[in-house]
C-alpha cells in the first residue's frame, strides 16, 4: 500500500526542472496617462510603478516585455519611468521588448523607447514627438458673473498665464520657450535611442505628427508589427513561459485604516472635488485626440 501511495505521488522535481529549462520573460503593463496621480485621476509615475519594475527584472527571465498604453502626459515623469527601466536593464542584464497597444504617443512613445526594439499592432498610433500645452480663459466668464478676484505675490511672474487674467503677449513667449526647450530633448532622446534607424524627415519625424504603426515602422519610430505572445514565442519557442507582474496594492488596508467616513486620498471638499472632475476632463481629452 506504501509502494503505491509513493508511485502514484506527482514527481514534483521533475516539474520544477522542466519549469527552470523553459525561457521565462516577465511582462509589465504601463497604461494610462502619464502623471503624478490622484483617486480621481490614477496617472502613471515612478512612485506608482518603480515597484513593479523591480520585481519584474529580478527574476532569472530572459527578457523583460512592457505594455504600453499612454497618450503621454509630463515629461518629467516619462524621463524618470524610462531611466528607471534602462537602469534596472544594465544593471540585471535584460533584454527589454516593448509591445504598444492602441496608442504610444508623445510620453506614452517615450516610455516605447526604452525597449531594445519596439513592436506595435498594425493599427496602433506611434508618435507625437512634441509638447502641447492647453488651458482654458476665464475672464469674460467672471466679468459677465460680476466676481471679482484678488491675487497678489511677490514676484512679477508668478501670475503668467493666470486664466483669470488676459493673455499676455510676452507669458506665451516664454512658455515657447520653455517648449523648445522640452522637445529639444524630446528629439535627442529619439536620436539616441533610436539612431541609425531612423529612416524619416526631421520635419516630419519631430513635427508632433503621428501614424498607425506601419508608417511608424517606415519612418524607422519601431521595429516590427506583431502581438506580444506571437513576437515571444517566435524569438524564444513555443514553451516560452509568459509571467505577468501585477502591482502590489495595499488599498484595501489603507482604506481599513482611514478615519470613519474618509477615503485615503480622496477630497471630500468641492475645491477636490472640481479639481479632480478638471483633471478627469483633461485625461479624457488626452485620449480623445488619438480617437479613443
Amino acid at each position: 500500500m506504501a509502494s503505491s501511495s509513493k508511485t502514484s505521488r506527482f514527481p514534483w522535481s521533475w516539474f520544477r526542472r522542466f519549469r527552470r529549462n523553459r525561457p521565462v520573460v516577465t511582462v509589465v503593463r504601463l497604461s494610462g496617462v502619464i502623471a503624478v496621480g490622484s483617486t480621481l485621476r490614477p496617472g502613471l509615475s515612478l512612485v506608482a510603478v518603480n515597484d513593479v519594475l523591480e520585481r519584474a527584472f529580478k527574476p532569472r527571465s530572459r527578457a523583460v516585455a512592457l505594455v504600453i498604453n499612454s497618450p503621454g502626459g509630463s515629461p518629467v515623469q516619462s524621463a524618470l519611468i524610462h531611466d528607471r527601466i534602462r537602469q534596472l536593464a544594465k544593471k540585471h542584464k535584460r533584454h527589454v521588448i516593448v509591445f504598444c497597444e492602441d496608442v504610444a504617443a508623445s510620453g506614452g512613445y517615450w516610455l516605447a523607447l526604452a525597449g531594445d526594439e519596439i513592436h506595435a499592432d498594425q493599427s496602433s498610433i506611434i508618435g507625437s514627438i512634441g509638447v502641447v500645452a492647453a488651458g482654458f480663459g476665464f475672464v469674460d466668464a467672471l466679468n459677465k458673473l460680476g466676481i471679482e478676484r484678488r491675487v497678489h505675490t511677490a514676484g512679477h511672474s508668478k501670475v503668467i498665464l493666470d486664466p483669470f487674467q488676459p493673455e499676455k503677449k510676452a507669458d506665451v513667449a516664454r512658455l515657447k520657450e520653455l517648449q523648445e526647450q522640452i522637445h529639444e530633448s524630446f528629439i535627442r532622446h529619439v536620436r539616441d535611442r533610436r539612431g541609425e534607424r531612423l529612416k524619416g524627415d526631421d520635419k516630419e519625424l519631430f513635427s508632433g505628427a503621428f501614424w498607425t504603426a506601419e508608417k511608424a515602422r517606415e519612418l524607422g519610430l519601431i521595429d516590427g508589427l506583431g502581438h506580444l505572445h506571437q513576437v515571444l514565442e517566435e524569438k524564444f519557442g513555443a514553451k516560452v513561459d509568459i509571467r505577468p507582474v501585477r502591482a502590489s496594492s495595499g488599498w484595501g488596508l489603507r482604506r481599513l485604516l482611514a478615519p470613519r467616513g474618509e477615503a485615503p486620498g480622496i477630497a471630500l471638499d468641492a475645491a477636490g472635488l472640481a479639481e479632480g472632475l478638471i483633471a478627469a476632463a483633461e485625461t479624457r481629452a488626452l485620449w480623445q485626440r488619438f480617437g479613443l
